[in-house]
């Protein structure tokens, strides 16, 4: 089936980097940046690069959150990248600002315990913890990359697909649950294991994405 898909732009994405990753992957896309661009997209792209509460105040901008909200009490497809993985969930400790709920759980600063650098800049392998459209049972391990001081803390275990080592303990690297999902590595900036990752995550939704519990 043919694929209309939408790339949020409301200023603090890295779309340049998403738009060429996907058009090495054969997908175009269309940049959303006002209500009117929702029209005939089957799946949102919800990139981010910055601190929580100015993105939340440049999204709110656009007039697009209502209807966010909307598509993801709707189920439909929504992938989150990065900074927009935090933005999923209900709160942050970086702002005071409410994110959008769609998933339940809290944003935290990275452990400063952990003996680690923060912000956590650079490559880190992941580890599986269930099945969801980005990740494949034959590749349990991958390096991806990571630029990032907080991360999500999901409130319900099962929605955390795929975790991370920071220190001696591990963050939040994808979640999921039904059709809403998101990682906080960049795909797109994580060689032939992110292209992987997002070249699933389309044949799933060409495929009718069947939503994960």
């Amino acid at each position: 089936m043919s694929l209309n898909l939408g790339l949020i732009d409301y200023g603090m994405g890295n779309l340049h980097s998403v738009e060429k990753c996907l058009k090495r992957l054969g997908q175009g896309c269309s940049l959303i940046q006002h209500v009117d661009d929702l029209e005939g997209i089957d799946a949102l792209i919800l990139p981010g690069v910055g601190a929580f509460d100015p993105a939340m105040t440049n999204l709110r901008a656009t007039g697009l959150v209502p209807h966010l909200l909307r598509w993801g009490q709707e189920d439909r497809p929504l992938l989150g990248i990065c900074l927009g993985l935090q933005l999923l969930f209900e709160q942050s400790d970086e702002g005071n600002d409410p994110g959008l709920g769609l998933l339940a759980g809290r944003v935290e600063r990275l452990p400063s315990k952990s003996g680690e650098r923060i912000p956590h800049m650079g490559w880190a392998q992941l580890k599986h913890h269930g099945n969801c459209p980005l990740l494949s049972s034959k590749a349990p391990s991958e390096w991806v990359y990571f630029v990032h001081s907080y991360a999500a803390v999901p409130t319900d275990p099962n929605d955390l697909k795929a975790s991370a080592p920071f220190g001696d303990q591990k963050v939040t690297a994808v979640v999921w649950r039904g059709r809403v999902g998101a990682c906080q590595f960049h795909p797109e900036k994580s060689s032939d294991a992110g292209e992987q990752m997002l070249k699933r995550w389309l044949i799933w939704l060409r495929n009718g994405a069947d939503p994960f519990p």
